[in-house]
């Protein structure tokens, strides 16, 4: 028999089997794995102040401070979906790269040094914000895949259970605590009508 036809072969037979609940409670459909969670882990939390009065600043910056929340949705649902979105989300690679000085110099020890100056101060200006804007669109597109409605925040009010990376990676502690607040909300949120586009 030949290789195609064996694999083939193969094939018509997994389909064809039916998968047991104990294959399907194995199987996951995060590439990070099953999330581990306690039952009253949600219990320990305190809910995170939601309500404000909108300001014009407010409404300006709705496209970085928000959180997600989706009806009928547990915390322990909410916490696997959150950290699965984190971690598409974790350890972005800028895409500045070094650039050549493009004058005259710039095969001299004078021309290298002040590439490195100023590839230095781009690096320091422009990579972090760059960072922090990539998380927030993997964050929005994972969550918003998954259904979570996007709620405006007022930046005061987001900073007591979020973070941002721009120059190095949150702590983990702090990121997990941040995360299971995050999930507290994402489940308990009660609806609003100032849903955001996705």
């Amino acid at each position: 028999m030949r290789p195609l036809s064996i694999a083939l072969v193969l094939s018509a037979s997994f389909l064809s089997s039916p998968i047991s609940a104990n294959d399907s409670d194995s199987l996951s459909a995060s590439p990070f794995g099953v999330v581990e969670i306690a039952a009253d882990e949600a219990s320990k939390l305190e809910m995170p102040k939601l309500e404000f009065t909108e300001g014009l600043e407010d409404a300006k910056n709705y496209d970085k401070y928000y959180y997600f929340r989706r009806d009928e949705t547990d915390f322990a649902t909410a916490y696997a979906d959150i950290t699965e979105c984190d971690g598409y989300a974790r350890a972005l690679v800028s895409s500045y790269k070094y650039q050549e000085a493009p004058y005259p110099y710039a095969g001299t020890l004078a021309g290298a040094a002040g590439g490195m100056i100023a590839n230095a101060m781009m690096a320091a200006i422009f990579v972090p914000g760059e960072k922090r804007r990539m998380r927030r669109v993997n964050m929005r597109q994972c969550m918003g895949f998954k259904g979570y409605e996007r709620i405006g925040l007022s930046k005061e009010l987001w900073e007591t259970f979020n973070f941002e990376e721009g120059t190095g990676a949150e702590e983990e502690e702090s990121r997990l605590r941040a995360l299971k607040l995050q999930a507290l909300v994402a489940s308990k949120a009660t609806a609003s009508e100032k849903v955001l586009p996705r």
